[in-house]
C-alpha cells in the first residue's frame, strides 16, 4: 500500500513501476478513503502500543493506493525493494532509502509474510475485486 504520504507526494507510479519492472503481477489496485475501521483492523497487532493511534489517524489522514501483487518470491522480494522501515537506515536504490524521510512517514507499507499478506488482502480487497491473469511476458521471467 503506498500510504497518505507517498500520495501526496506524487510516488504512486514509482513503487508500480518498481515492482512491475521486477516482474510482478499486479492483480490488485485501489484508491481508497481508509474507514476508521478498517485501519483499527489492520493495525491490531499493535493495538497495545502507544503508537497506535497516531497510525490510525494518520493512514486515515489522507488517501491510499492499496496493491496485490503476485510472483515468486514477491514477499521477500518487495521487503528488499520497499526497504527497511526507518528511512533513515533504509539503503539507497530501495523505495524509504530514496524518498523517505521518517520513520512516521515511511511512504509504503508491505506485508512481513505470505500469512500476513492473505490476511491483509481479505482486509483490504474483495476477491471479486482481484483479477486472476498471466502477463504474456511470463515464460520470460520464469523456467
Amino acid at each position: 500500500m503506498v500510504k497518505p504520504d507517498g500520495v501526496q507526494r506524487n510516488l504512486v507510479g514509482e513503487v508500480i513501476r518498481r515492482l512491475e519492472a521486477k516482474g510482478f503481477t499486479l492483480v490488485g489496485l485501489k484508491l481508497m478513503n481508509v474507514p476508521r475501521e478498517l485501519a483499527e483492523h489492520h493495525y491490531d497487532v499493535h493495538k497495545e502500543r502507544p503508537f497506535f493511534a497516531g497510525l490510525v489517524e494518520f493512514i486515515t489522514s489522507a488517501p491510499v493506493v492499496a496493491t496485490v501483487w503476485e510472483g515468486d518470491g514477491v514477499v521477500a522480494a518487495a521487503r528488499k525493494i520497499i526497504g527497511a522501515t526507518n528511512p533513515l537506515t533504509a539503503e539507497l536504490g530501495t523505495i524509504r532509502g530514496d524518498y523517505g524521510i521518517s520513520i512516521g512517514r515511511n511512504l509504503i507499507h508491505g506485508s512481513d509474510a505470505t500469512e500476513t499478506a492473505q490476511r491483509e488482502i481479505s482486509l483490504w480487497f474483495k476477491e471479486e475485486e482481484l483479477v486472476n491473469w498471466q502477463p504474456t511476458i511470463t515464460p520470460w521471467l520464469y523456467e
